[in-house]
């Protein structure tokens, strides 16, 4: 055998083993983190409140047209597809995050898993009960750490807060909300009381998330993503139930302002916890994603994002914004879900989330965009 031929056996087989390699290589393993896990409401649920409620008469978001562009079939998932959480894990180099209660008790997470719920508040049920009066009952940041808690023993196969847990969540990234907003929301939707009154609660939510921050870094977490809200001025069910005959109530996009300062307060607050947290937690990476920011691109700049309409659903009625039924089997859709921002009246489509994805993980709405905290 010639030189030529041997250099071209060896060249080829080189090929046929990196090949090899690659196909079977474990998909986190080319990534920044082995694995993620994340908390939250709506925003990030992939399917727990659909497990939840299986027994029920089904309703969004377990029914069609909800997952129609992605998955083509509902998954739980708020919206016509993939999440944000989906896009930070396909960016990431892991699969799509499962989530956590079908499988709580025996499932193993290799990749993480997603303890969100939809609908989920940030305080404790009992706060707004013994303050107000007020009910609100699902999946609160509280049962969220508790769930997490155990799976965090199951993965390292001990009590958490040890050695090997601290080991495990050093390689993973923690995604803690956005969560917060249903706290403000199922005040606001109910219109026999003042919206001033959200204004009292509001650090307290933040606390809330402060100290839940911090529980998972003591449990060993190095870094944290915490999103803030989103401008709930611009969102449709806002726009609609809070309409106004006076100009002066909107900005130059059509958002209602109030609402909007609103969150940016809440959001303001929080910057300001992270700082602290960051000045009590040297080492550890937290990350601010600007949610607001990225939000407000669609209805600043919607032509250069491929954006028709950014303050009209696509899902659910022909109001103005798109509102007057609930997003279900019976609704009207737009044709085409990637040309609007806006999915079902609350929350946002693929193409949306997609957007806001990449904004945090390159840049610039993230103080530390994720592909940089690696």
């Amino acid at each position: 055998m010639g030189n030529s031929s041997r250099h071209s056996s060896i060249s080829l087989a080189v090929i046929l083993v990196f090949a090899f390699l690659l196909l079977n290589a474990d998909l986190g393993s080319c990534g920044c983190f082995k694995r993620i896990f994340s908390f939250g409401d709506s925003i990030t649920d992939t399917g727990n409140f659909a497990y939840i409620s299986r027994n029920s008469p089904p309703s969004p978001p377990s029914v069609p047209p909800y997952g129609e562009t992605y998955f083509h079939r509902p998954t739980g998932r708020a919206s016509d597809g993939r999440l944000i959480i989906d896009f930070y894990a396909q960016a990431l180099g892991l699969p799509l995050l499962p989530p956590s209660i079908p499988e709580e008790k025996t499932g193993k997470f290799p990749t993480g898993a997603n303890f969100a719920v939809f609908g989920a508040i940030a305080l404790n049920p009992t706060y707004f009960m013994s303050r107000y009066n007020f009910s609100l009952q699902r999946g609160c940041l509280d049962e969220q750490l508790a769930s997490f808690k155990k799976v965090l023993a199951r993965l390292s196969y001990s009590n958490y807060a040890t050695s090997a847990t601290k080991s495990l969540l050093s390689e993973s990234l923690v995604v803690f909300g956005e969560i917060g907003g249903n706290d403000y929301n199922f005040w606001f939707f109910d219109h026999t009381h003042s919206r001033d009154t959200a204004k009292e609660y509001i650090p307290d939510v933040i606390a809330r998330i402060g100290a839940g921050v911090q529980e998972v870094i003591n449990l060993g977490a190095k870094t944290v993503l915490v999103p803030g809200n989103f401008p709930i001025g611009c969102v449709p069910v806002y726009l609609s139930g809070n309409k106004s005959y006076t100009s002066t109530d909107y900005d130059q996009y059509g958002c209602l302002k109030w609402f909007n300062a609103f969150s940016q307060m809440h959001n303001q607050l929080l910057k300001q916890e992270i700082t602290k947290l960051k000045s009590q937690n040297p080492g550890v990476r937290i990350i601010y994603g600007d949610y607001y920011g990225a939000f407000m691109e669609f209805v600043k700049n919607p032509s250069r994002n491929g954006i028709d309409k950014p303050l009209v659903a696509c899902c659910g009625g022909d109001g103005p914004y798109g509102t007057g039924h609930l997003c279900d089997q019976n609704a009207k859709v737009c044709p085409d879900p990637s040309r609007f921002a806006n999915w079902d009246q609350i929350h946002m489509t693929e193409k949306a989330y997609n957007v806001i994805a990449n904004g945090v993980v390159n840049g610039p709405y993230a103080d530390i965009p994720l592909l940089q905290a690696c």
